[in-house]
Parts: C-alpha cells; structure tokens; sequence
C-alpha cells in the first residue's frame, strides 16, 4: 500500500470519530454552549467596532468620500480570510482554528508564529480597548478625577471576570454588545435617510451629491491618502476571525458556520460602506475629526440632545466588545499551543467551567502593562499598541490563506476531502489577498511618525520569535513523538 493510500486509510476510518477524538489534543474538554445566536452575533461584533463607530471620522476627514470604497475593496479581502477559515473550519472544528490549521499544513514552526502573533495582536488590541475604555468613560464628569490607569484595571477586572465564569455568559455578553452596535448603526443609517429625503439641512449643508462636489469631489486630497488610510481599515476588520475560534464550542459548526461568514458579506455592505456614503452626503469630510464619533458629529449638528453621552457609551461598549473577545480568543489559541509545547505549560489549564483560563490570565498580564503604559504615556499609549497589534492581524489573515491554498492543494491530490462550502478560484484568491494585505503593510512606511516605526519593529519580533523557538523546539519535539506514539498503539 503506498503512502497516499494509508493516509487516505486513515481519514476515512478516524472521519466521523473527530468530535470524539479531537485532531488537536486542545480542543479535549471544551463544552459546546454557544449556540447559532452567538455565533452570528459574535461575526456581527467583529465587524462592527470601534473600527467603524470612532475611527471613520479622522478617516473621512483625511481621505474624503473615497472612504467608502476603502472599506468596501479591504471588506472584500476580509471577506476572502473568513470565507476560507470557514471551509476549515467545516473541514475540521477546532477551538484552535488557525493555529492548528497551521499545525497541520505549515508544520509546528508555523503554528507557533501563527499563535503568537495572533496573541501579540489581540493582548496590544486588548490594551488599546482598556485603554479606550478610560478614555471614553472620561467623557463624563463624574469620572474625570478617577486617573485614567484606574478605570483601566477596572474595565479589564470585570471583562475577566466575565471570561472566567463560562463561555455561554461570554457568549450571551457578546450577544448584546453586538445588538447594542447593530441597533446604534441602524437607528443612524435610518435618521440620514430621512434627513435626505426630507432635505432637511445640516450644519447649513443641503444633504445630497452636491455636499460632495461642492467640496472637492470622492479624493478632495487626491488618492493617496485614502491608499494610506488602508491599514486602519483593515484593522477595524480585524476580530471577523474569530467565528473559527467560536466554531469550536458550538454543538453544529456545520450549520452555523457557513450561515454566519455568508451574512458577514451584506453587514460589511451596509454598515461600513452604507455609513460611510450616508456621512459623506450629509456633512463634508473637513468637518469630521479623529477626536470625535462622526456619528455624534452628525447628530450634534442636527440638535439632537444628549446624542454624544449615547454614542459615548455606544462606543464604550464597543471596546468591552473588543477586550472581551481578546480574552475569549487567546485563551483557545494559547491552550491548543501550550497543548503542542510552543506555550507555557500554565495556559493549557482549565477550570471547573471548561474555560482555558491560564491563557486568559497570560494575556491580561500583558494587558496590565497596557495599564502601566496608561500611567506613564495616557496620551500615546492608544497609537502605540494600535500600530503594534496591526502587524499582529496582517500577519494571521496571510497565514490563514497560505494554510488554506496548501489545503486546497492536498485535496486535489486525493490527501484531504473538501466540504461544499469553499473560498472560490484557489490559488487566486488566496494570492490576491496576500499581495493587497502585503501591500498594505508596506504603505505604512509612508507615515514617519508611527507607521515607519512600526514596520522597523518586523526585524524585532523576528529575532524575538526565532529566539522562543530555540527555546521551545525540544519540548515540541516531544510532545509531537508522545503523540505519535499514542496514534501507532
């Protein structure tokens, strides 16, 4: 019998046995809570963040109108990562996703960069949330003597407290954070039609195309700075991964995963781009600013009272969102690494809840530096975890396309089964995606201040990561000859 034969042998004959024997000796022990709400709220809440409700102001003021195609043309491309985490995803369920993904068709050197760049993006995103956090409950004046480093450790105490108990109230929390979001974004888009059916006029602007011409145009600044703004379009879709994480302990990851990354499409439609065009053709791009929700811009203008106080707490919300999934996240990816020997041997516990939390507790102690770091630099600290973590997201969405292309390789040389639910024209797709995101990273050298910066900090975590490797490769080792030992009993 040659190699392919016993390997096709033995995917037949251990096929319908993996819910039982997982593939990932991490994903043993899980309970399978989230139900398809969840799941499908938890898609919505990675696409809509703070990305989108604080964000697209400072983008519309440097970019323009052409904003809305920005977020359309990377929406496409994220589309593309989660279209094809997805097909793994019914390939095989795994609280891991990419990481064992990347375990199984990269190698265990790929799974350990996969892993922790992914745990780099969300424990700097989790301090730009606590972070964030501080700085919007600040809006308020009954909070503006409590130091900002304070209501950070507050914000990141509750949000673990949360994540400890069990993953259905994490589910259930994620639930309302995201109709919160949905409800806010909705309750806008229909307020701008009707002040552009009615013509009713806002800050002396007739709402319309001719808010657009009059000043400038879609690129009023030309197009390079809407290429410039990519990055941070990208990184307000950044968290549309996790549906493969929660994939994992949910009962029928077959029925609810493909529902959920096909719906993922029109919300990136409506909410990104549909807000976008509807704040362009109310107020030009020179009103808005990176120092205020355009949403609130736009509601204040019209006289809507207390319309910042509510699209403040919107917006806190959204950030408790974010820290939320952080945790919920890294926990399962560190697990199914510490269960391969590239993490602490700490992260692979679990509680009486089936909750991961020694991951969870690595990534808040990260994030208490983020507390450190809001007492030393309040007023950076946000801009700085920010540029780190996208190096973090750019470098997991490429590593989920390469996973899949060699996936898809595989099944067509007969080594792997392909479910019915696929990312369409492999390899294309696959390279397109990584060119634009690759692409995108290099534009950041374009920006002095931190972007440049940022990009002369890849040398650094390279040393950083090859140096953990020398440190963790005998006990991978290990760890992948008991495994083997265990299969050929």
């Amino acid at each position: 019998m040659s190699t392919k034969d016993t390997v096709e042998t033995v995917q037949a004959s251990t096929r319908p046995e993996v819910a039982t024997t997982p593939a990932d000796a991490g994903d043993a022990g899980y309970s399978k809570d989230l139900k398809a709400r969840h799941v499908n709220m938890i898609a919505i809440g990675g696409a809509i963040g703070t990305g989108l409700l604080l964000g697209a102001g400072g983008r519309l003021h440097n970019a323009g109108p052409a904003l809305a195609l920005a977020y359309l043309v990377c929406g496409v491309f994220a589309f593309f990562v989660v279209r094809a985490l997805g097909e793994l995803v019914l390939y095989r369920p795994s609280s891991g996703s990419f990481v064992s993904y990347a375990r199984e068709f990269l190698g265990e050197k790929g799974a350990y960069v996969a892993g922790w760049m992914y745990f780099l993006n969300w424990s700097t995103t989790g301090i730009a949330d606590i972070t964030a956090i501080a700085l919007y409950t600040h809006y308020w004046s009954m909070f503006t003597s409590i130091p900002q480093w304070v209501l950070a450790l507050i914000a990141l105490a509750v949000v673990l407290a949360v994540n400890l108990i069990s993953v259905k109230i994490f589910g259930e929390m994620e639930f309302w954070f995201a109709i919160i979001k949905v409800a806010t974004i909705v309750g806008f888009m229909l307020i701008s039609i009707f002040l552009l059916a009615t013509q009713h006029k806002v800050d002396g602007h007739t709402p319309g195309l001719s808010v657009i011409s009059d000043h400038g145009g879609l690129l009023p600044h030309g197009a390079m700075p809407v290429v410039l703004v990519m990055q941070g379009v990208i990184f307000a879709y950044a968290a549309l991964e996790l549906v493969g994480v929660a994939a994992g302990e949910t009962a029928e990851p077959e029925k609810v995963v493909p529902r959920a990354v096909n719906s993922i499409m029109w919300r990136v439609g409506l909410f990104y781009v549909g807000s976008v065009v509807l704040l362009a053709l109310l107020l030009p791009g020179s009103v808005y600013s990176a120092d205020e929700s355009p949403f609130v811009t736009v509601l204040s203008k019209i006289g809507v009272p207390a319309a910042g106080d509510v699209m403040n707490l919107v917006v806190l919300t959204a950030a408790m969102s974010s820290l939320n999934s952080g945790l919920y996240s890294t926990g399962r990816i560190l697990r199914s690494m510490a269960m391969a020997g590239s993490a602490p041997k700490f992260t692979a516990r679990m509680n009486r809840s089936q909750v991961p939390y020694g991951g969870i507790l690595l990534t808040c102690a990260v994030c208490v530096l983020g507390v450190g770091l809001n007492y030393l630099v309040p007023s950076q600290a946000f801009e700085i975890v920010l540029n780190v973590a996208s190096l973090g997201i750019i470098s997991t969405w490429v590593i989920i396309m390469l996973c899949h292309m060699i996936f898809v390789r595989r099944a067509r040389a007969g080594l792997a089964t392909r479910p019915d639910f696929r990312l369409k024209f492999s390899p294309v797709t696959e390279i397109a995606t990584i060119a634009f995101l690759l692409v995108c990273l290099g534009m950041m050298w374009n920006d002095p201040e931190v972007g440049r910066k940022t990009i002369l900090l890849i040398p650094v975590l390279a040393v950083v990561l090859v140096a953990g490797w020398f440190g963790v490769r005998r006990r991978v080792a290990q760890n992948a000859g008991r495994d083997l030992s265990k299969q050929t009993k």
